[in-house]
């Protein structure tokens, strides 16, 4: 059998918030394949798992699921035991399945979710929304900015009864990417249909699109208006790697100013969208993220960069590595001291002073395992975001304590 492998990260109510020793079991219709325990960050190793041959994840078919499915049951003392069905495996990839324990509620023995499956396997939907955007003019904010969060309702705009969930961005993106594309593609093509993703969010946002009509929400789950947003869905890690390194990217075209409401399907070939398995050919083929881009939105499509929000405590200027001294390194150090109170297998910096020494270095390729970063001990632009995100995350916490 081919193996994909799977890592579990165990959360309170937030990222802030890791379960140490919770229990994990992973089955196959119904029988028990593995169990473990979370270590004091939450994690549990790395797990292999028996999976199909990445061949169908590269080929248009819809005769054999592209990735094998495990069901996840996580227990620990004082919260709600928590059961997760399909977390979907793909060949030669790693898996990252966050899950969020609640507290204990007599009423509710287990709180169980299913993933649904990704969209160029299950049957979803047509989008029908340009149908609807095109008479009407939107409003517009005054800067594309990109928000700490987005809010999701999970159904149709006019549904009441869905629940909004209000998701990190980043999180919010590689949670659509890999529900709508597979993991096993090209990187070029994974960086082409993330672009777009990111793009048409950023549309969503920059126009109010939701909110000037009078809804409480940023954007719906729904493929017939928007993009899939799968609940609890797994995260693979070569999208989450692709994601980190470009969240503030989005293109737009021409002089227009706002992002591109970048539509896609996934074999379509109708002007204006990007077709998913199309993308993946061109990929194949050596073509570059923005040539694929190019080639379905037109020549006239290109990357910009847009700037963070002031939730973001602090902005990337440049890579910093060991024997660097400045004000940047100052505020690393302290952050992830900080961070530390909520993950203490990070190693304290004893003497916080501006100097980058193989102290902080040591520290930072702590932190980078235990956020499935590469470990290089410096902090470059993914990883300092990521602990801008994980800072925000504790110091949220902490205040709402005290």
């Amino acid at each position: 059998m081919n193996k994909g492998y799977l890592k579990i990260n165990v959360y309170g109510d937030s990222v802030a918030n890791p379960v140490k020793n919770a229990n994990i079991t992973i089955s196959k219709n119904g029988n028990i394949i593995f169990t473990t325990t979370t270590n004091e960050n939450g994690q549990t190793e790395i797990i292999p798992l028996n999976t199909v041959n990445k061949s169908y994840s590269e080929e248009e078919q819809n005769k054999i699921r592209p990735y094998e499915t495990y069901d996840v049951t996580v227990s620990s003392l004082g919260l709600t035991d928590t059961k997760i069905e399909g977390v979907q495996i793909f060949d030669g990839v790693t898996s990252i399945q966050d899950i969020y324990l609640t507290s204990i509620d007599e009423n509710q023995d287990e709180d169980i979710s299913e993933i649904t499956p990704n969209t160029l396997w299950g049957d979803y939907p047509p989008n029908i929304s340009d149908e609807e955007e095109s008479n009407i003019a939107p409003y517009v904010l005054k800067q594309v900015l990109i928000p700490p969060y987005v809010i999701v309702h999970d159904g149709n705009p006019n549904d009441s009864s869905a629940p909004n969930y209000t998701v990190p961005f980043t999180d919010y993106i590689k949670n659509v990417a890999s529900s709508e594309i597979y993991s096993t593609w090209p990187k070029e093509t994974i960086k082409a249909n993330v672009l777009a993703i990111i793009s048409f969010t950023l549309n969503r946002i920059y126009t109010e699109w939701y909110r000037s009509r009078g809804y409480d929400f940023t954007i719906t789950s729904t493929t017939t208006y928007d993009q899939k947003y799968t609940k609890n869905g797994t995260i693979f890690e070569p999208i989450s790697d692709v994601v980190d390194d470009i969240f503030t990217n989005y293109i737009k075209n021409g002089i227009r100013m706002e992002p591109l409401l970048a539509h896609y399907k996934s074999n379509t070939t109708q002007d204006g969208y990007m077709s998913q398995w199309g993308s993946k050919e061109l990929g194949d083929k050596g073509y570059s993220a923005l040539q694929i881009l190019r080639y379905y939105y037109g020549n006239n499509v290109n990357i910009y960069n847009a700037q963070t929000t002031q939730s973001y405590p602090y902005s990337f200027t440049s890579t910093l590595k060991q024997g660097d001294c400045s004000i940047d390194v100052y505020v690393l150090q302290n952050s992830l001291n900080y961070i530390r109170g909520s993950y203490p297998g990070i190693p304290m910096i004893k003497n916080p002073t501006g100097y980058f020494s193989s102290e902080t270095a040591n520290a930072v390729k702590t932190f980078q395992s235990v956020f499935s970063l590469q470990q290089t001990g410096e902090v470059d632009f993914k990883t300092w975001y990521k602990i801008s995100y994980i800072l925000t995350a504790v110091k949220d916490l902490t205040e709402s304590v005290y």
